[in-house]
């Protein structure tokens, strides 16, 4: 995700810094008015600035460049009818309106992981809420052409879905999805200007084997880092460690935030400090209403991937106002 756009604010002074960004990114002072542009699809901010100072500013702006998005995403997995997909949708939102997050758009966003079916309905339910997306959870590996039962990312797109979660631990286990394969739907999602929600974790044995740190970076490595830095700054990852999927046992608050601090340095080390600090990491693996709270306060945990939990609107809305 693309670092945040600032709040307007008052009484700062420009002085001299340089900021540390590249592509589309900018800054510049006109008639004592400041224009920041953080590139992608975020719209600028106008700040009116009598007064700053040097020290703030280069800490100011070295903020904006580790800002991230927080993420409530639901996981519905094969569950739920169309009524009853579209029921959950609307009494979530309602109990977001009687208990609304803290944060705005610029700093949480909700997704809902609805099956394939349910894409439209949901994409026309939170139509014009720019706090809530709609995300497929799975896509076919090529554009177009005779594989039955299968689904594009153009169709998918043209649902008014957002997001496609790829690499899910299940679709790797009983669909033998390979790395090449996963690239080839990352490639494509991105292709059609939607977002990927990469998915890596380790099965139980694996961590008992001290292999789960090289295993991750594996995933990672062989399905995203042929991107450039450009295109992996608009993939969200979700961590899930698969002895903690369904199981109702998950990762210590400790345990998640050292993967996720390691999923970190590992994209610090292909794409820049300034691409892992901008990078949304989910963690997965039986997030409730009662373990959110701790796991988000870990801070390289931007949020989490539900599954169980975000079949409920109650819990749902529990967990994203848990930030």
């Amino acid at each position: 995700m693309n670092a945040c756009p600032p709040k307007r604010s008052e009484g700062w002074e420009l002085d001299e810094f340089n900021l540390p960004w590249a592509g589309d990114n900018s800054i510049n002072q006109r008639n004592s008015m400041i224009t920041i542009s953080t590139g992608g699809n975020l719209s600028h901010t106008h700040f009116h600035s009598p007064v700053i100072n040097h020290y703030f500013c280069r800490n100011f702006y070295k903020n904006i460049l580790n800002m991230r998005k927080k993420i409530a995403a639901g996981n519905w997995k094969m569950n739920l009818t169309l009524s009853e997909g579209k029921q959950l949708i609307s009494d979530i939102l309602n109990g977001l309106e009687a208990d609304p997050p803290k944060q705005d758009a610029n700093e949480l966003l909700v997704i809902f992981g609805t099956p394939f079916i349910t894409l439209k309905d949901a994409a026309d339910q939170v139509d014009g809420n720019n706090q809530v997306l709609i995300a497929a959870q799975n896509c076919y590996s090529e554009e177009s052409g005779a594989y039955t039962g299968e689904t594009s990312v153009e169709m998918i797109k043209s649902t008014g879905a957002t997001c496609v979660i790829i690499g899910h631990s299940e679709r790797r286990e009983y669909f033998k999805e390979s790395y090449e394969m996963l690239a080839k739907k990352v490639d494509l999602t991105l292709k059609h200007s939607l977002t990927p929600i990469f998915c890596c974790g380790e099965k139980l044995e694996v961590r008992e084997d001290g292999e789960h740190f090289n295993l991750i970076k594996e995933q990672i490595e062989s399905s995203l880092f042929h991107l450039d830095a450009a295109d992996f700054g608009k993939v969200i990852i979700a961590y899930e460690p698969v002895w903690a999927i369904g199981t109702g046992v998950t990762a210590s608050p400790e345990q998640a935030q050292e993967m996720h601090k390691f999923i970190r340095k590992t994209i610090a080390a292909k794409y820049g400090k300034p691409v892992s600090g901008e990078c949304s990491i989910l963690y997965g693996g039986s997030v409730n209403a009662k373990t959110a709270t701790e796991l988000f306060d870990q801070n390289d945990v931007d949020g989490g991937l539900v599954g169980g939990a975000s079949l409920k609107a109650g819990d749902f809305v529990s967990i994203i106002n848990s930030f």
